[in-house]
C-alpha cells in the first residue's frame, strides 16, 4: 500500500492570523485519514508568511485530492492555497 504526500503552500487571509490556528483549523477540517505530517512557516514579504503543510492521504482512487483542496480552501483564515508537490511514499 503507498500514500500521496501533497505539498501545499497556504497563504493566511490577513497579516495578523496566527499560523499556528490555521493548522489547528486545518486538523479540524481535513478528512478522518489524511494527516498533517509537518508543516513550516516560509516568509513571503512585509512580515507575511505562509504555511508550507505536507499532508498523506491515501493513494486510491476518487475525489481525495480534491475534497483535500476543498477542506483547506474553505478554512477560516485561509486565502489562498498553492499545490506545491505531491508524490507516492512507500510504507514498508
Amino acid at each position: 500500500m503507498t500514500k500521496l504526500v501533497a505539498r501545499i503552500k497556504v497563504l493566511p487571509s490577513d497579516i495578523d492570523i496566527d499560523l499556528n490556528v490555521i493548522v489547528d483549523r486545518l486538523n479540524n477540517s481535513i478528512a478522518d485519514d489524511v494527516k498533517i505530517k509537518n508543516f513550516t512557516k516560509e516568509p513571503i514579504a512585509f512580515g507575511l508568511n505562509a504555511l508550507i503543510v505536507d499532508f498523506s492521504l491515501e493513494d486510491k482512487e476518487g475525489p481525495e485530492m480534491d475534497e483535500l483542496e476543498n477542506a483547506i480552501k474553505n478554512t477560516e483564515g485561509v486565502s489562498e492555497i498553492e499545490i506545491m508537490n505531491l508524490s507516492r511514499q512507500a510504507l514498508g
